[in-house]
């Protein structure tokens, strides 16, 4: 390929969304071609073949989200059609309501709490605690607690990647060497922990297990978000 022609498309956003979107594809085909593996998560080998693209091409961060921005944007509404599922299973979550309460400001208060004084105990900056304090908050809502905390929400963003790959590759190992059989109960653990990638991972496995995990991302984005601002 001419040298010229390549600088150019290594610049151009759209080629990047274009490459997101090609590695997402081959991602998911390994993913469902390996269903019992939980280490191959699409999400994890999305995120390591697109940084090694940027590393090995010397891509600015900044020209490649241009692109996959709009990605980005789509975390929104993909986070409201989480409540078509909700409504269609509500007498379930009726049944649940007390054990989820008390588990959704047990796991906000560990999450939130946790970081902030290992952050405190290490010694980090105020700075890099308000970027760390909401991680296990889905990204937009995480970035924008972050962002209010004068934090620095890419950081931020990294962080919130890093805990949904780990809660999604861990879960199901976990939950089953501690012999947890309900699925909702493994599904809100999950969403409180990891957000969305943790709540995709949640759905291809059950989808009782899906619906709680949604259910407990959106609970904790609300709470974390009043009790982040508590401690800090």
């Amino acid at each position: 390929m001419d040298e010229g022609l390549w600088v150019y498309l290594a610049a151009s956003p759209l080629s990047w969304l274009s490459v997101t979107l090609f590695v997402w594809i081959i991602a998911l085909k390994i993913a469902r071609a390996l269903p019992a593996n939980p280490l191959v998560n699409p999400v994890l080998l999305s995120v390591v073949t697109i940084a090694c693209l940027l590393s090995v091409f010397h891509i600015r961060y900044q020209t490649y989200f241009a692109g996959a921005q709009f990605i980005h944007f789509l975390l929104g509404p993909a986070t409201v059609a989480l409540g078509i599922p909700l409504y269609e299973k509500l007498h379930l979550v009726r049944a649940n309501l007390i054990p989820m309460v008390v588990a959704l400001f047990a796991g906000s208060l560990t999450a939130v709490t946790s970081t902030i004084y290992l952050g405190r105990f290490f010694g980090f900056d105020q700075t890099v605690i308000a970027s760390l304090a909401p991680k296990s908050v889905t990204a937009a809502v995480a970035m924008a607690i972050s962002s209010g905390l004068h934090g620095d929400p890419a950081l931020t963003a990294a962080v919130v990647i890093m805990a949904g790959i780990t809660g999604a590759v861990v879960v199901t190992p976990l939950m089953n060497a501690m012999k947890i059989r309900d699925y909702s109960a493994r599904g809100f653990a999950v969403g409180l922990a990891s957000h969305g990638i943790g709540t995709a991972r949640a759905y291809s496995v059950d989808p009782v297990a899906g619906l709680f995990s949604g259910l407990a991302m959106g609970l904790n984005a609300l709470v974390t978000s009043l009790i982040v601002h508590l401690f800090l």
